[in-house]
């Protein structure tokens, strides 16, 4: 697939600093490849991709960037833990992290593209570590990411092109980057709520501002039918000692309803097992925990959360990668929203107080978009979303395109 007439204005660009805001899917990694090895074909160039975590970097551009390197007969060789690879005619390309921080300071660069930059703290890790960096070679700078609302330093970021020399901006949509057809756009359309696929698949900047949940109400809340003696049940879970969370429902055509929630003060992962196999004794279990959980021993025997679920017999579903934040709000919004036929996708026992309290309630902190972590409404909404968000990604998979060519060849 060719680049798209949006992506070919970018590619041709001269400016020293661009910004790019695309719609999910809209061939972001392959347009930031893309400029990675064009800038590395030049002799004895530095060049970095950034993004806010190594597993996220690592996932989604280490092994296509291989490939692609590979076939062009480029590589020298690679390094494996250090995620860099020495080209044939001495130029080093390097996948970075956010999470590097302080560690990423004293190297002199040609080029770097920060990926999703909306989610990555602009101040300390571009403006002071990666521009100096930038300062003695006059290197340029790539940003590529979806707009994430309230981020004012990333706004700043894509208005420079307003004050500043050397700076452009580009905005396209999921659609014009043409690697989603129209279909599947449509499809989006109808399961968003407007403000999310405005927001995911049109990149434009929108205003969540208040409550976090605000597509939820009372369309969602209605009675729930409880479940049979052997029916699958689902769970949703956050691993927190006060309180332990859990919600409990079932999934409806393009939906979820919930019918039961525990949340218990001072516990662990054994008593809440042990709790919903008091009130569910024969159903099967499914759960979604919060993939920390992995890590994290919250009793004692040496078990992982996790491992402690699967020993009870339950099994769990969730991302090896840890969701953002602010993966998991959209997807609620997206089933919490009341569409224009009066349907919704998510329904809520009124039983359920706790957790309607939660949706109800939680909030960004004052002048920001940072969820507040300090009320207590986040525990019942981490453990809802992260069931919502497994089952319904806004950000989803499709299915791998033929190699494409770059366009450039290796200078020697």
């Amino acid at each position: 697939m060719a680049l798209s007439v949006k992506q070919q204005l970018i590619a041709e660009s001269k400016s020293r600093f661009r910004v790019v805001l695309a719609g999910r899917r809209g061939g972001k990694t392959f347009l930031a490849m893309r400029e990675v090895c064009r800038f590395a074909s030049k002799p004895n160039s530095i060049v970095w991709m950034l993004a806010n975590s190594r597993q996220q970097i690592k996932s989604l551009v280490w092994t296509k960037l291989k490939k692609k390197l590979s076939k062009l007969n480029w590589i020298l060789s690679t390094n494996e833990s250090e995620l860099s690879i020495i080209l044939k005619n001495n130029s080093l390309i390097c996948l970075k992290s956010a999470e590097q921080g302080d560690n990423l300071r004293g190297e002199s660069l040609d080029f770097v593209c920060i990926d999703e930059f909306c989610d990555i703290d602009l101040d300390e890790i571009f403006h002071q570590i990666i521009r100096p960096a930038l300062s003695d070679k006059k290197g340029h700078a790539l940003f590529t990411g979806t707009p994430k609302a309230g981020n004012q330093a990333a706004r700043d970021l894509y208005d420079n092109h307003l004050t500043k020399k050397n700076w452009a901006s580009f905005s396209y949509s999921t659609a014009e980057g043409g690697f989603v057809d129209e279909e599947e756009i449509e499809q989006a359309r109808q399961d968003l709520s407007p403000k999310v696929f405005s927001q995911e698949y049109l990149a434009n900047w929108e205003n969540f501002a208040g409550v976090i949940f605000g597509d939820f109400g009372s369309h969602n809340i209605r009675e729930v039918r409880k479940p049979g003696p052997n029916e699958p049940i689902l769970v949703g879970m956050d691993f927190n000692v006060t309180p332990m969370s859990v919600v409990l429902g079932r999934q409806i055509p393009n939906g979820v309803e919930i019918y039961d929630e525990i949340y218990l003060e001072n516990s662990n992962t054994t008593e809440i097992i042990s709790e919903i196999r008091s009130r569910y004794p024969a159903n099967p279990i499914v759960v979604f925990p919060d993939p920390a959980g992995v890590q994290r021993k919250s009793s004692a025997g040496g078990n992982t959360d996790i491992k402690l679920l699967e020993i009870a017999g339950f099994q769990t579903r969730y991302h090896r990668q840890h969701p953002l934040v602010r993966d998991r709000i959209n997807s609620g919004n997206s089933l919490f929203f009341l569409r224009e036929d009066g349907s919704t996708r998510f329904y809520i026992d009124p039983s359920c107080k706790k957790t309607i309290a939660c949706l109800k309630n939680w909030a960004y902190k004052p002048d920001t978009m940072t969820p507040d972590k300090n009320s207590g409404f986040d525990h019942g909404c981490d453990a809802l979303t992260y069931m919502l968000q497994f089952l319904y990604p806004i950000n989803k998979t499709v299915a791998a395109s033929a190699p494409q060519r770059f366009g450039h060849s290796l200078a020697k």
